[in-house]
Formats: C-alpha cells, structure tokens, sequence
C-alpha cells in the first residue's frame, strides 16, 4: 500500500503539474473565445487521460508481478491459491482497506521512530502466531544441528580425504620399492638361467664329443666283431664238416645207414602190398 501510495501521489503531482502548466503557458489574456477555451481543454483533456492511463496501466503489470511471485512462492511449497474476482469490487471491503491505509499513514511516523527500539514478545501470545514462533524456534534448532553435523562431516571429510592422500602416498612408494625389488629378483634369476644354460650348452657339447668318440670306438668294435664272428662261423663249418666226415666213417654210422635202407624197402614193400589188397576206388 506504500507502494502504490507513493505511485499514486506522484502521478497526482504530474497532473498538478500539467494543470499548472496551462496556466501559466495559455492563460496569459483576459478574454478567451469559445474555440480557444475548447481547444486548451482538449489538450488538457490528452494529457490528463494520458497520464490516468499510464498510471492505471502501471498499476495493474505491477499488481500482476506481485501475484506472480506470490504464486511462485506458494509453488515451492506445493500451495494452491485460488482468487475470487467478485471480492475485488466489495465496497465495504474496500471502505476498510481504505480505513486501514488512513490510520497506517497516520500512525507511519510514530512507527518509524520505534523501529529502532527493541520489543519483547507478548506473554501470553498465543493461536496461529504461537505456533509459527514455535515451530520458528524447532526449525532453528533444526538448522543448528544440521550446522553443526555438516561441519562434523566436513572435518571428517577433510581428514578422510588426507588419510586418501597418505595411503596413494604410501602404496606409490611401496609399488616403487616392489617394482625396484621384482626388477632385481628378475636381473638375478635371468642371470641364473642364462649360468645355467651356459653350463648346459658345454655339457652338451662335451657329451656330444664324448658320443663321437664312443661311436666310432663302437662302429670299430663292431667291425673287428663281426671279423671275428666270420672266422669264428668259417671255423664252426669247418669243424661241421669234420665232423660229419669223421662220423660218416664210424662203424655206428654205417651200421644205423643200412638199418635205414633196410627199414625203407621194408617200408616199400609194405606198401606195394597194401596196394595189391586194398587198391585205391
């Protein structure tokens, strides 16, 4: 309501001013005619309506933008507010609005000088304000606690976040100093395994020598072997034959060969019989 009294009274001063300014501009002679005094109040008339129309325009995009941070406001915490055209126009309403504003800015002054001074809150206040000032006071206490735990979880945060740093510190020194220790682990055991073949490679070569020697003390042995085994079977048929020569001229020998021929004609006979009784069908 200051607002728009302020606005008001300066529109208000404006057409004061365009009247003021007519007289002092126009109204210079003692007599006017008719389609003088017309046309002065015509120009009058342009600036007046002007002037109304500008303040009556300002008014209402002003009334529309306070309404529209009020609804913006009620949105936030899921308010719905509702308007009723017709009350706009109540006349007793309007009489007690006006009432209000004729006290307000008659008691503004005094007002002004005890906003300086500290109040104490009433004893026995008590409704709806009651229970805003409490509910004031639980949402304070509220906001304090929360204060305080959100500095608790930032200290904690901050001393989480260097025990982070120490322990990348610490594991990027241990990593260095195992790496540093697998590198030496590894130069060792290749130098081993290189030793180690080394030595493997000259027992081989010296096993390869000492198979070359042996195959050829072998392929020799084999060969006088089986010069040997020749003579030996060259002998072995020559005391075959002896023999057999030697026993061909036993009495034995020349007694069992007669038996065998004597046996054979046996036999023959034998069979020639067998064929004279029984021939074959």
């Amino acid at each position: 309501m200051r607002f728009a009294r302020s606005k008001r009274v300066l529109r208000l001063k404006t057409i004061d001013s365009c009247f003021e300014e007519l007289k002092d501009s126009r109204l210079v002679e003692e007599t006017f005619t008719v389609d003088e005094v017309r046309e002065m109040l015509d120009g009058l008339q342009a600036v007046v309506r002007g002037e109304v129309e500008t303040e009556l325009i300002n008014t209402a995009h002003t009334n529309v933008l306070l309404l529209r941070q009020l609804f913006s406001q009620a949105e936030k915490f899921y308010l719905r507010l509702q308007t009723d055209i017709s009350e706009l126009e109540n006349r007793e309403l309007l009489e007690q609005v006006a009432e209000f504003e004729k006290t307000d800015f008659k008691t503004a002054d005094k007002k002004n000088q005890e906003t300086s001074k500290l109040k104490l809150a009433p004893l026995n206040e008590g409704g709806v304000s009651e229970l805003l000032n409490k509910e004031i006071t639980r949402l304070q206490g509220e906001n304090d606690k929360l204060k305080a735990r959100l500095r608790t979880l930032e200290s904690q945060a901050m001393g989480a976040l260097d025990e982070k740093s120490k322990a990348e510190r610490a594991l990027k020194d241990l990593q260095k100093v195992q790496g540093e220790q697998q590198h030496a682990a590894h130069t060792q055991e290749i130098n081993s395994l290189e030793g180690t073949v080394a030595s493997l490679k000259e027992d081989y070569e010296r096993s390869l020598s000492i198979s070359a020697a042996s195959h050829k003390d072998l392929q020799d042995n084999l060969i006088s072997s089986k010069h040997e085994l020749l003579r030996v079977q060259d002998q072995l048929s020559l005391a075959e034959k002896e023999l057999e020569k030697k026993f061909q001229q036993t009495a034995a020998y020349r007694n069992m060969k007669e038996i065998l021929t004597k046996k054979n004609e046996q036999i023959k006979d034998i069979r020639k019989r067998l064929q004279r009784y029984e021939p074959s069908e």
